[in-house]
């Protein structure tokens, strides 16, 4: 990939000669650095949401609930179905003539003139459903790994529900929460159907800038450029991850 991004390409028979020309990275990175940031923008806020809604269901599945196997498996079925249907179904239900804004116009929840297709709204809740069994799994284990005497202890130390939840729990979790941040933050930022399907001219994501100059206009240096920079952050971001848990911390929860 780094190789295709100095080579300059004949837009006619695509043929491919490494030229050395760093050039490409300054000019996209110059052109493009509001789609990157609207990119990781939307990429985090769908991150936090996965984690507000996945975080409260596996702690229920860990802590209380009875038949953990089965809550589980009903937690990660509806991801069995292609990626791309999923988002499909969700255009449906989100379309003006959908069944939520009809429902919600109905009751007068919202004005007549409200939309959410096309919207960063849309396109962060696209990213945060269709990513959340990589939010949820890592929150799982971690969870799940917490000792149960240590809770007893914290109840014998007269401590409320609260704060065995704020000064035990959490903090206990934090790697798996690490974890789950970081394996739905990066498939996130580089993710272009949510964008594609469920956005519009103003959400355009990187991904989609990518999956255009490889396959529409064949821009294959301008397409590579872009994808090293992209996996470049990523990799910042698992770095700087490692660095805080540790390696060892990595391998027990990715």
């Amino acid at each position: 990939m780094l190789s295709l991004s100095i080579q300059t390409c004949d837009s006619i028979t695509l043929a491919c000669t490494l030229t050395w020309h760093f050039a490409e990275f300054p000019n996209l990175i110059g052109q493009y650095g509001d789609t990157f940031v609207r990119s990781l923008v939307y990429a985090g806020a769908a991150t936090v949401a996965a984690l507000v809604v996945a975080f409260p269901v596996t702690y229920w599945i860990a802590f209380r609930a009875k038949r953990k196997n089965f809550f589980l498996l009903m937690l990660l079925v509806p991801f069995f179905v292609s990626f791309v249907i999923r988002t499909t179904a969700w255009y449906t239900l989100l379309a003006d003539n959908g069944a939520i804004l009809t429902k919600l116009k109905i009751l007068h929840l919202v004005p007549e003139s409200f939309h959410v297709l096309a919207t960063p709204l849309a396109v962060i809740g696209g990213l945060a459903y269709n990513y959340l069994p990589f939010t949820a799994l890592p929150l799982y284990v971690a969870l799940e790994r917490i000792d149960r005497r240590v809770m007893e202890a914290s109840h014998d130390l007269y401590a409320t529900r609260r704060v065995a939840f704020t000064h035990v729990v959490l903090p206990l979790a934090v790697p798996g929460i690490f974890a789950a941040f970081l394996l739905t933050f990066v498939p996130a930022a580089g993710d272009y159907v949510n964008a594609a399907i469920l956005g519009g001219t103003n959400t355009v994501m990187i991904g989609q800038v990518i999956q255009k100059k490889f396959l529409e206009t064949s821009d294959y240096p301008a397409a590579s450029a872009l994808s090293t920079v992209l996996l470049v952050l990523m990799l910042v971001g698992i770095a700087a991850y490692a660095k805080f848990l540790g390696s060892r911390t990595i391998e027990e929860y990715v």
